[in-house]
């Protein structure tokens, strides 16, 4: 009878139903997991474990409360793949990973790609880092420690360094044979790199050139050279930004000397690309590098000083207004339309923005393409301003039964759509040149500039129109 129930749960598995329609681990499968939690069951926990793959096993560990995650991983042991931590949240990994010894991870740290482990370590406190680093075989070490050496968020620290690499007069049969005996390869690969004596890369074998070659041809007559070798400190987005332009699988990485330090491969830079997105989307909103599953104290420091700046540029704003107080006050109705002309400029400056920040993401706009992109958001600043200043001018018109009231909100609504184009592509584009990262500072100070803008045309047109102030 258990043997069927397990059977019956691997099918189960296999044919996706962990998750429900809605993409969301299976209440039923949760609660054989918390089941199983609560009874200590090793066996069944190892049984529900074994044939998820890395992200499912993440998905899990992520839905479960701090002392479920702490028993799960205790009660698989050594069946626990460790590789699952490099698909949760950083601040679940480290929860984990402070519950557990450092000579325990240690012995995890040897089970994963070097690539994995890397991932690992560097969120580590560098006293821990070291003392793991110290428990690990020398070349293992040695291999970690060089990873560790790049710069964040680089080709070198998230590079394989498990890779084949041969000298050139090597024969293919020679090849196949070290391929077949060496047991310190990478367990998958699609590329043999073809090194001198001094581990300077000199070309490529493809595996398919390999198994369609006879045994005694040299790999220096069927090696090509290597294409889009990445240096190891540039940034990983560029990396990426080079997978995806050439349709790479994977790439050699090499160092100042142009020797092979390892391989950068495609399921390292899908990783990357969705990362360095989320990162994006994240920072427009000024909320950093915050993650769903940080504490509430964490959030709120991430988002506060945002919030602070932007607080200032409201009172900046708030001057303008005050400014035309006397206005205002001779003539109610100019409050009642006046947040319809802020509201307008800012989601239209907040549009152009988001689409120029992703453009300099992924380097779609530069020095050769910018003027005319430039002149493109102007043309569509004026032409929505002039579709939406009519229809405004018209409703103000019918609310107020006064048509200079719709004619000045109608001519203060093209002012702002149009600076609101300017902004939301410039402040990015000057923000990029200065260095700044535009998705972090964009939003303050467009907003800021729209609500000027938006405030002073608006007030100022009624001002000397009516002849007011």
């Amino acid at each position: 009878m258990a043997e069927a129930e397990t059977h019956q749960e691997n099918a189960e598995r296999q044919d996706g139903r962990i998750y429900g329609e809605d993409g969301v681990l299976s209440s039923d499968f949760i609660a054989g997991i918390r089941s199983a939690l609560e009874r200590r069951d090793a066996q069944s926990l190892r049984e529900a474990a074994e044939d998820l793959h890395e992200t499912e096993l993440g998905d899990l560990i992520e839905y479960l409360g701090t002392e479920e995650r702490q028993a799960l991983v205790r009660l698989l042991g050594s069946d626990f793949d460790y590789t699952a931590l490099t698909e949760v949240d950083e601040a679940v990994r480290l929860e984990i990973i402070d519950a557990m010894p450092n000579e325990r991870i240690a012995d995890a740290i040897l089970e994963l790609d070097s690539d994995d482990a890397v991932y690992i370590l560097e969120d580590l406190e560098e006293e821990d880092r070291t003392e793991i680093l110290q428990r690990l075989p020398f070349r293992e070490r040695l291999r970690l420690r060089r990873a560790l050496e790049y710069p964040e968020e680089t080709a070198g620290r998230r590079m394989q360094t498990e890779f084949v690499a041969v000298p050139p007069f090597w024969t293919v049969g020679q090849t196949i044979d070290y391929m077949r005996e060496d047991d310190d390869l990478p367990d998958s690969f699609a590329q043999i790199f073809v090194v001198d004596p001094s581990f300077k890369l000199l070309g490529a074998v493809d595996l398919h050139q390999v198994l369609r070659a006879k045994r005694p041809v040299a790999i220096e007559s069927i090696m090509h050279p290597t294409r889009h070798a990445i240096p190891a400190e540039m940034d990983q987005e560029e990396a990426a930004q080079i997978f995806e332009q050439y349709d790479l699988l994977s790439a050699a990485v090499v160092d100042d000397s142009e020797r092979l330090v390892g391989v950068l491969t495609i399921d390292d830079v899908v990783d990357v690309i969705q990362a360095e997105a989320e990162e994006d989307f994240r920072r427009l909103g000024g909320v950093g590098d915050e993650e769903i599953s940080d504490s509430v104290r964490t959030s709120a420091r991430s988002r506060f000083p945002w919030l602070f700046v932007n607080l200032g540029t409201a009172f900046l704003a708030a001057m303008v207004i005050g400014l035309f107080d006397a206005t205002i006050e001779q003539m109610v109705a100019l409050a009642a339309l006046m947040p319809i002309v802020a509201s307008m400029g800012g989601n239209a400056a907040a549009q152009t923005m988001t689409v120029t920040v992703r453009a300099i993401a992924t380097r779609d706009i530069h020095i050769h393409n910018s003027g005319r992109i430039i002149r493109r958001e102007v043309l569509v600043g004026l032409l929505n301003g002039s579709a939406i200043a009519v229809l405004l001018a018209c409703i103000a018109t019918l609310w107020l039964g006064d048509p200079d009231i719709g004619l000045v909100i109608g001519t203060a609504m093209v002012i702002n759509m149009l600076t609101a184009a300017l902004a939301g592509i410039l402040i990015p584009l000057l923000l990029n040149k200065a260095g700044a990262d535009p998705a972090i500072a964009s939003a303050v100070f467009v907003t800021a500039i729209t609500d000027v803008v938006g405030f002073l045309g608006f007030l100022g047109l009624a001002t000397w129109w009516f002849g007011l102030g």
